[in-house]
């Protein structure tokens, strides 16, 4: 049996480069080794740096970005196969993608314009709302350099409390709930420091879920629904990464709300063209209906993360799972 070469590539440009690392210290935990030979890859503005063991090396070794192959111990090592577990730019929001399609590795995600569309939280929910299925919050996008409405102008259209937070972006950072008209010009800096868009969104009161699904072969399956219960004010930083939430799996919801999501899930996805495995997450408003909040096609793989429990749920093994992907793009 033909052994590949697996890439697990991490790290990157944004504040969620120590989540993007724990994310590629669960990939790699799964990885079957009788199947694939994994080795970290981690993105940084000086280069990109091999890690064979996830551990740091004495001395650097580096990628060849040429043709994404690296020398090891005086062997020319060449790199099958990529699971993108880069959270943020450069890896999710589509620049990553292109240069592995100009080299012609395969990877886990959805293409360069997926995942360009995918990255802008305002750009996808403007094109998923023309589908009659979907109902997505009300929101503006502020541009550094652009016009601006006054505070008070924001504040009629999107009422009180509302979310900011930075357009391409994830896991929370820089992301305020706003409850006060002198919270806002806070709130907003805060989220430009990340990034030079920023989403100004409707507060949406309600049930939180997630529900990942993903695509082998010409079926897509969608998880179990999660219910996310934070401790906080909202499902921020600290309750996804430092357990300030409870995550129930499968969700406190009917068997008819959950297939309703499910469902919407895998449309998502197909209206989308993704690839790998997505998170779409949702409010569940008191009409009952399901209002999408964003989708996520790096969704985190840590420890604390939502796939891992809801492949649990449904009686997979994560290792069995990545097997399945990695084939399936390899063959």
């Amino acid at each position: 049996m033909e052994r590949y070469n697996i890439a697990v590539i991490a790290g990157g440009f944004s504040g969620e480069y120590a989540v993007s690392l724990r994310s590629a210290a669960g990939l790699l935990s799964w990885i079957d080794r009788s199947r694939f030979t994994p080795y970290l890859i981690v993105i940084e503005r000086d280069g990109w740096y091999v890690r064979p063991d996830g551990e740091e090396t004495k001395e650097p070794i580096l990628v060849d970005k040429c043709d994404f192959s690296f020398t090891l111990q005086g062997e020319h090592i060449k790199l099958d196969y990529a699971l993108i577990t880069v959270h943020g730019t450069p890896g999710e929001n589509g620049l990553l993608q292109g240069y592995l399609d100009l080299v012609g590795v395969p990877y886990n995600t959805g293409g360069t314009l997926t995942e360009a569309l995918t990255f802008n939280k305002y750009y996808c929910n403007r094109y998923l709302s023309t589908y009659p299925n979907l109902r997505v919050a009300d929101s503006v996008r502020l541009l550094r350099n652009g016009a601006r409405p006054s505070s008070e102008e924001l504040i009629k259209r999107l009422g009180l409390p509302l979310f900011a937070k930075p357009n391409a972006g994830g896991s929370s950072v820089a992301t305020s709930k706003v409850e006060s008209l002198e919270a806002l010009d806070k709130a907003v800096a805060l989220a430009f420091d990340e990034c030079d868009e920023v989403l100004l969104e409707r507060f949406i009161a309600g049930t939180e879920v997630t529900c990942g699904c993903y695509r082998i072969g010409d079926t897509i399956t969608a998880l179990p629904v999660t219910e996310v219960v934070p401790k906080n004010s909202f499902f921020d930083f600290e309750a996804k990464y430092n357990g300030a939430v409870e995550e129930i799996t499968p969700a406190r919801i009917s068997p008819e709300l959950t297939a309703l999501i499910q469902e919407l899930t895998r449309e998502i996805y197909q209206h989308i063209d993704a690839r790998g495995i997505i998170r779409v997450d949702y409010i569940i408003e008191a009409d009952g209906r399901p209002t999408l909040l964003e989708v996520n096609t790096t969704p985190g793989m840590t420890s604390t993360s939502f796939i891992p429990q809801q492949v649990k749920a449904a009686g997979l093994t994560m290792q069995d799972l990545l097997t399945d992907l990695i084939q399936d793009h390899l063959s």
